[in-house]
């Protein structure tokens, strides 16, 4: 890859990221959460009624190990067993509690060994249409097309220390409140909209979570792809 520029959205100005700092529940575990669309960092920098920051940085990928989950050789059940892993959500039936397990043993990558992850961004509407998917209500095609919504972007997190070292702070720039939260929030429903129009079809010939765990289907089984 070479150098890459990234941007980071926040409430404030981040000139030194500190490993070992962020929450763990966000998508991919504890990380700084990056993208290379400053757009998209300018409306993930704004809460309602605040400004935010897009702070923008270079990082030398020469001598990291990263790990895309868009390359061929992932599924989106990959990144899938990445969000139930760390991400909060209430799971109200036995199937979907086994499918977060089934998922879990059976397609989770061994990301940790990673310096590094590129994958989906999980906004509240994407994290609601993965939990649809464990809950058996809509089947992976469906999901796979709902994850296109919205013009969703991937996301570059920085994971381990060497990482971090890599990463050299260059400037900011401020991410306007009245454009851009309204920007995310319209971003939000346009595809809550169109996953509700896509959810009125009917997938009778499309694998669901059931199917998955009664066929113990695996992660190299060509109806994934």
């Amino acid at each position: 890859m070479g150098k890459l520029i990234l941007y980071h959205g926040s409430s404030k100005i981040i000139e030194h990221p500190e490993f070992g700092k962020s929450k763990p529940y966000n998508d991919y575990g504890k990380g700084f959460y990056c993208t290379e669309h400053v757009e998209l960092a300018k409306e993930w920098a704004c809460a309602e009624g605040v400004d935010g920051f897009a702070n923008r940085y270079e990082i030398e990928t020469y001598g990291l190990s990263i790990l895309n989950l868009s390359s061929p050789e992932y599924t989106i059940l990959n990144w899938l067993a990445i969000l139930m892993l760390h991400r909060k959500g209430r799971l109200s039936t036995s199937l979907a509690v086994r499918g977060k397990e089934y998922l879990v043993e059976n397609f989770l990558p061994a990301f940790e060994d990673y310096d590094a992850i590129v994958g989906y961004r999980a906004d509240d509407s994407y994290f609601s249409f993965a939990r649809s998917f464990v809950l058996n209500e809509i089947s992976l095609k469906q999901l796979s097309h709902a994850m296109r919504l919205g013009k969703l972007g991937e996301q570059f997190v920085l994971k381990s220390q060497k990482s971090f070292k890599a990463l050299k702070f260059l400037d900011y720039t401020i991410a306007d409140n009245n454009i851009y939260y309204f920007k995310r929030r319209s971003r939000d429903d346009e595809a809550r909209i169109a996953y509700r129009k896509e959810i009125e079809k009917e997938d009778l010939d499309g694998i669901f979570m059931r199917d998955i765990i009664r066929e113990a289907i695996k992660a190299d089984d060509p109806r994934l792809r």
